[in-house]
């Protein structure tokens, strides 16, 4: 049978990233004590009174057709939100509703890019990314973000990798799998090269109520000379500990998201009713979860900062932002993959390979913060052990 250009495109990406994820439910299954800190979800329920609405929003018949924009209500909210946190002016027609922010991403994607053009993206970069670009046709420059400049994609090689045929920048900030965030002074220079070589900025933002105490988020479309190039997508996915309820959507140019629309609509009528009304809310009232969330993650990723590079020959990068922390390896003799699949079989903690996210953390793994504290410190307890027997293997 004759297969699409898209599928081809699509074919084979991701399975072998997550290896290590398969493997450790494998040795789940077989009764292994394993402690998992691959993937990163919320280390809490979704908040009562969100569930509780959206179920009195069924109740009460919110189960109909939505509008392909999505719901008023919740177009409202996300329109005074953003208006509230960059100072333009955002109208409701700039927004449109998806399930989640994979929709939302696929869609913007296809929306800026097509075949013959090139889309610029941080290496590492979260692990769908390659998809949704393949996806539009576009090919994948990747730009390293590198350790020294904090993980922080950087203007000078952004500049380095622009050509006729670039046509937008992939941003994530807060980022994943590395909790960096863009400054100000990034975003200014990145705009520059945006506005100088027309391109756009779409920046995935969906970690940005789970910044740490003492950084400083800094977005795009607080910047009015970038108005008319930039796209935001987020969800309520982490920010309010709701990810099964795939609620996302994107902001951007009331033009952009017009000629966006009939694109949605080929696939989807913005979100459900009952669901958008449980998002409305929780725009509007914010979140009761994502405060306590962000001291915790802070809290593992210090102790694991502390206790590894006080107890061991691995060096951690703090994050942040975000549900994960890195971890260096490279002073093990392994690279990441080979470390986190030695780690599983013989430290019972699995991890996710830093080369799964990108060729610059070949010599990294990525460590999820999201367990509980009791598990988390014996994880750590755990990799120290690893570390010291692999010292004595090759001593």
């Amino acid at each position: 049978m004759r297969r699409t250009e898209i599928t081809k495109r699509l074919a084979g990406l991701g399975g072998a990233k997550w290896e290590v994820y398969l493997k450790a439910k494998e040795l789940v299954a077989q009764g292994r004590d394993i402690i998992e800190m691959t993937i990163g979800e919320p280390d809490v329920p979704t908040p009562a009174e969100l569930i509780e609405t959206a179920a009195d929003a069924m109740r009460r018949g919110r189960t109909t057709y939505s509008s392909g924009r999505g719901e008023a209500g919740l177009r409202a909210a996300l329109a005074e939100r953003y208006s509230n946190s960059t100072g333009q002016a955002i109208t409701p027609d700039q927004v449109l509703c998806f399930p989640g922010t994979q929709t939302s991403l696929f869609t913007v994607l296809m929306g800026v890019a097509e075949t013959g053009c090139e889309v610029l993206v941080g290496d590492p970069m979260y692990a769908t990314y390659a998809g949704v670009i393949r996806a539009s046709g576009a090919d994948i420059v990747p730009v390293p973000l590198r350790p020294e400049n904090g993980f922080r994609i950087s203007a000078e090689d952004i500049a380095a990798r622009i050509t006729p045929k670039t046509t937008a920048i992939l941003l994530t900030t807060p980022h994943n799998p590395t909790g960096s965030i863009l400054t100000e002074a990034d975003i200014d220079a990145i705009g520059e090269l945006a506005i100088k070589h027309d391109f756009w900025i779409v920046s995935d933002e969906v970690y940005e109520e789970l910044i740490f105490d003492g950084s400083k988020f800094a977005s795009p479309l607080s910047r009015p000379e970038l108005a008319d190039r930039t796209i935001v997508v987020s969800s309520i996915s982490k920010s309010h500990a709701a990810p099964g309820f795939r609620s996302g959507w994107c902001v951007g140019p009331e033009a952009f998201t017009e000629n966006l629309l009939s694109l949605s609509e080929t696939m989807l009528f913005g979100n459900q009713p009952f669901i958008a009304d449980m998002t409305e809310q929780g725009i509007r009232e914010g979140s009761s979860v994502a405060p306590g969330m962000k001291q915790r993650f802070a809290a593992r990723a210090e102790q694991l900062q502390q206790r590894l590079s006080q107890e061991s020959v691995l060096n951690v990068h703090s994050p942040e932002a975000g549900m994960f922390a890195l971890i260096d390896v490279s002073a093990t003799g392994m690279n990441g993959n080979d470390y986190a699949l030695h780690l599983l079989e013989h430290g019972d903690v699995a991890v996710m390979p830093g080369s799964s996210f990108g060729d610059t953390l070949d010599n990294w793994v990525r460590v999820a913060l999201t367990v509980d504290d009791a598990s988390f410190a014996t994880a750590i307890d755990r990799i120290i052990t690893h570390a010291a027997n692999l010292a004595l293997e090759t001593a």
